[in-house]
């Protein structure tokens, strides 16, 4: 299951609630949802300087198999400014040619181009848009995560709507 391989999760500073949903969905016995969180390698202090939390970053990232990007339009902003560290993690991700999974944060189902990292629009970078639920997320990292290397598939790219019916969402 791809959920085991390391996932990062990458989103603005705005949107740290949605991460800390996510812990939370892989914590409680009742919601499978489960990923290893890449977060949890090489942490970097809040008093670190901006070198040193950019070369943490490079490390929990070199370490990782998948992105999951919280999907909003603070993180498009920050993500298109080169001096946030967003920014840095989306530019390394695509360096490294890691699959992301966009996780739309207003529940859209679709591709929401205001969501969406510029960069990875500008380069047609292979992403797959789902909604913020642990079912869809965790179906994308078992599905599109594993087969994002050997696809030939560009651009941004989402589930119809009997993929979410079949899992009953």
């Amino acid at each position: 299951m791809s959920y085991r391989n390391k996932t990062y999760v990458a989103f603005a500073s705005e949107d740290i609630k949605s991460y800390w949903l996510m812990t939370a969905w892989k914590k409680n016995e009742h919601i499978d949802f489960d990923f290893f969180d890449a977060h949890d390698l090489n942490i970097a202090l809040d008093t670190s300087q901006p070198e040193t939390i950019r070369r943490r970053l490079r490390e929990r990232l070199a370490n990782t198999k998948q992105v999951v990007v919280l999907g909003s339009a603070k993180c498009k902003s920050k993500a298109s400014d080169n001096d946030s560290f967003l920014f840095y993690e989306i530019e390394v991700v695509t360096k490294l040619n890691l699959p992301v999974v966009v996780a739309n944060l207003d529940g859209d189902r679709t591709i929401d181009r205001n969501f969406i990292p510029q960069r990875f629009l500008n380069s047609d970078y292979y992403t797959m848009s789902i909604s913020f639920q642990p079912t869809i997320i965790k179906y994308a990292l078992d599905n599109y995560a594993p087969d994002y290397a050997t696809s030939s598939r560009t651009g941004p790219h989402y589930y119809k709507t009997q993929v979410y019916t079949r899992l009953g969402l």
